[in-house]
């Protein structure tokens, strides 16, 4: 498990060095973000001010963000909608496949075509909703002044479920310390408000699909695994896969 785990922890490293892939994903959550919420204003709009706040974690510069934000209501910017995949992958690996796209047809093209090249298949809609469950994940920094288990009391009324202690693996090789905070999918708006209440900005806030029941591979298999991963990451309209994984 050691060995499985500096192996994804290096693949992770690596993708999230690329960010000229990066920024314009993230630039295409914001405008979608800004669309939806109906306001270029952040203090306005509560899944502006989310997307922004991921942004800037990934050192998302700030014009790149404003540039995104009036794309939003630009007449002639293109409409980007969200759209989901469900994916059978090799060794019995399961994937949610997010995308933002302004075009459905080209990217339900690439993606069957990324899946085939790798021995992987689309399944239809909703097929994998039994294997996985929609949740509130919030990354935040700990800090040795931080109190976890009060901080646990004070978020259960708010719809927390539960906090992991964690480590997120950093650009200059060293790891910091980090909190997991875990809610339900209807709690992730009431969980925001709590953490601002409190001056926690979280480093991450977003609504992730978490598998019911993970399964673990051996190095060969889970190195497989993650080549199909990068493929679709280096796809443009890809912006999140989820897996099964452990």
């Amino acid at each position: 498990m050691g060995r499985a785990f500096e192996y994804r922890k290096a693949a992770k490293m690596k993708r999230w060095g690329t960010m000229s892939r990066v920024f314009p994903k993230l630039g295409k959550i914001i405008t979608m973000a800004a669309k939806e919420g109906g306001s270029p204003d952040p203090e306005m709009n509560a899944k502006l001010r989310t997307a922004i706040a991921n942004a800037k974690a990934q050192n998302m510069p700030k014009d790149n963000i404003e540039a995104a934000i009036k794309r939003a209501f630009n007449k002639d910017a293109a409409d980007i909608k969200e759209m989901i995949y469900d994916v059978k992958a090799p060794h019995g690996v399961q994937m949610i496949v997010e995308c933002a796209t302004d075009n459905g047809t080209r990217t339900v093209a690439n993606v069957k075509a990324i899946l085939t090249r790798n021995g992987a298949e689309m399944l239809t809609s909703g097929s994998l909703n039994f294997m996985f469950t929609r949740k509130s994940v919030f990354v935040i920094e700990r800090t040795d002044e931080m109190d976890i288990e009060e901080l646990e009391l004070d978020l259960i009324d708010y719809g927390l479920e539960e906090i992991e202690e964690d480590v997120e693996p950093h650009e200059n090789g060293e790891d910091t310390p980090i909190l997991r905070i875990y809610g339900e999918f209807t709690s992730f708006g009431e969980l925001s408000k709590a953490l601002e209440a409190r001056n926690i900005e979280p480093k991450k806030a977003t609504l992730e699909y978490i598998a019911n029941a993970p399964i673990e591979l051996n190095n060969d298999d889970l190195e497989e695994i993650e080549a199909l991963i990068e493929k679709l990451e280096e796809d443009d309209d890809v912006q999140t896969v989820y897996t099964n994984l452990a």
